[in-house]
Parts: structure tokens; sequence; C-alpha cells
């Protein structure tokens, strides 16, 4: 990875903020507040960190107008949004190198497939027959893409990624490595004797500007297409049922499983390990709390948590209810045994 340089008076023109102390300040690297060395940019986004920005020795801090004065690094960087403006340094200070255009010659590319311009193909890669990958693409060693597989422009495939024929995946999209898209959905005919694998003949489909993370797997449609909504970001270790639909803008995190032909809307967030069972609707802009299991619809914009899971105001009062059970217990353990002593 190729680290930049930027003095504090670049990092400033970058972010729009306002400079404190010395703009000649050069910054090489970002590192946390009780790490950074005079050549790191450090940030702090409120008061809870006034006492490690006291203590720190970072070159130059990005701060909130509250922490613009007070003890700590002289060289400050005033912006509304401290994070936000971090994340625009660390794309500058960070750049992503580009590999050379050109395929690999341990590359196994079927008939009809159709490569675009400026196209990155690593070794031992295998592209079946008339895939089709866009402009600018990258696909990292041993990726497979299975017949028919379409790829949009500026797409990065991470190292053994698998799409299966027919699985479309648009623009702009990050696949990490190990992630399976397109296989056949869990889906049997059970008589009683045995299970009948049901056929799987329906797509996946990622829409523009998907991110998928290490070892998820998106199944495709039995009869219908299981959806990716653009700018949606999967964590790792996710599993996405047959004929899901998931819309736009969503984040779902490490863990989560959603089971087959359940519909998630837009902006909605699943924490950790959040279980949903099948041929469900999740409303637009619901958010679902770590370890939650969802058994019911839930309505757009509200806060489910539990197992089973529940409105989150409800959930709290029912574990507070039920600590208080405890003590309660307790004294009724105490009379009983009082009362026993005096019979």
């Amino acid at each position: 990875m190729t680290v930049g340089s930027l003095t504090a008076q670049a990092v400033a023109d970058l972010v729009g903020g306002r400079l404190l102390g010395n703009g000649a300040v050069r910054i090489h690297t970002v590192r946390p507040l009780d790490r950074a060395g005079p050549d790191a940019l450090s940030f702090a986004i409120s008061g809870r960190y006034a006492a490690e920005l006291d203590s720190s020795r970072a070159g130059a801090v990005l701060v909130p107008e509250a922490l613009a004065d007070g003890a700590g690094p002289d060289t400050r960087i005033v912006v509304p949004d401290p994070y936000g403006a971090l994340v625009r340094v660390l794309h500058a200070l960070y750049p992503t190198e580009a590999p050379v255009a050109g395929v690999d010659a341990t590359a196994r590319i079927g008939a009809g497939t159709v490569l675009g311009a400026d196209v990155f193909v690593a070794p031992y890669v295998v592209l079946g027959r008339n895939v089709r990958v866009g402009a600018r693409c990258r696909l990292s060693h041993a990726v497979s893409l299975g017949d028919g597989v379409v790829l949009g422009e500026d797409t990065i495939v991470g190292p053994g990624v698998i799409c299966y024929p027919g699985s479309r995946i648009g623009s702009r999209v990050v696949l990490k490595a190990g992630a399976v898209i397109g296989g056949d959905g869990f889906g049997y005919l059970s008589d009683g004797k045995r299970h009948t694998r049901i056929p799987h003949v329906g797509g996946c489909i990622l829409e523009d500007e998907v991110e998928v993370g290490s070892n998820t797997c998106i199944d495709r449609g039995s009869i219908d297409d299981t959806v990716i909504g653009r700018g949606t970001k999967l964590d790792n270790l996710v599993q996405v049922g047959h004929n899901v639909r998931v819309g736009e803008r969503c984040l779902i995190m490490a863990g989560v499983g959603i089971a087959g032909s359940t519909r998630v809307g837009d902006d909605v967030i699943l924490a950790g390990h959040v279980g949903v069972t099948d041929h469900l609707v999740i409303g637009d802009r619901a958010r679902i709390a770590a370890k939650s299991a969802i058994f019911g619809d839930v309505p757009p914009g509200a806060s489910f948590s539990g197992h089973p899971a529940r409105p989150h105001r409800q959930f709290l009062r029912a574990q507070a209810s039920m600590y208080r059970l405890a003590p309660i217990v307790d004294e009724l353990e105490r009379l009983v045994t009082d009362r026993s002593a005096n019979d």
C-alpha cells in the first residue's frame, strides 16, 4: 500500500477545516490519540476524548469546535465532523494502486467471453462461456465466473470468489475474498422418506455499489430472483437465502442469516448475528439489534431487539422487570425461612 504525505495546511484545505497552529507539520500516517507520534494525524469527535487529547503526541488533530482550545497538540484542524474529515484524509494518504491491465497467462477464458477495456485478470482465474466483464474490473487470483455471468464497470472481485452461472453483478461492486454468489439455495421437498432438492432456476442480481464481505453467500432464487439493492453493504459471513430481496443502502453486519423469500426494505440495519425467518417483510429504515431473532414482520422505522425480537423499548422494560424479580424472590425466601423457624 502506497502511503502519501500531507502538510497540516494541506489537510485543512482538503477537508475545509480551520487550521490552528503550525501548518507546515508534515503528516505521513493516521493513528489513534494514544499511539500517535509527531508525524501522525489523529482525531477526537467529542469532549469524552479530552483526556486522551491532552496527553496525545500527535503532530496534528482533527477536532470539533468544542475542542479547538485546551491542552494537547498545538496544531489542530477544526471541522464540524472529525470522523468524516478523517475518511477524506485516509483516501488521500493511502491511495489505491490499480494493477496494470492485462490477462495472466494462467487464466482460462471461455468461448464468447468479452473483456472490457483496461481489465485486470490475475493468475488462475477461470471465466466460463459468454461472460461479460466491464471496463476496469479487477479479478484477483483464483476467481471463478460461471457461464453467462455479467460484471459491470469498475467492479473488484477478491481472491477465490465464485459467481455461479447467470449471476449479474453491477458496476462499482466489491466482492471480498471467498464470497459465493448465485449458488443454489437450501430448498427441498420432503415426503417423509427423503428430501428431494428443488431446482433453482432463478437468478442472483447485485445492483451497483453493493459490497459483499468475505465468505458471505448469496443464493440464487428458486423460481424468482435474489436481489441486493444499490449501495447495500454486507459484512463477512452473511447468508442470504433464495428469493430474498434486500433494498437499497442497507447495512447487514457479520453473521446475519436471512431465510428465503424475505423482503428487506431500504436503509435497514441488521446488526451482528441477527436471524430472520422466511417470508417476512422488514420495513424501510428498520433497526434490528445484535443477536435478535425475527419471527414476524417489522414495521417501517421500528427498532427491534431480543429473542424473539420485539420493539426495543418493550424489550428493555421486560428485561428490567425480570432483573427486579431476583431481589423479590430473595425476600420471599427469607420470609419463608423466618416463618419456618418460628413455627
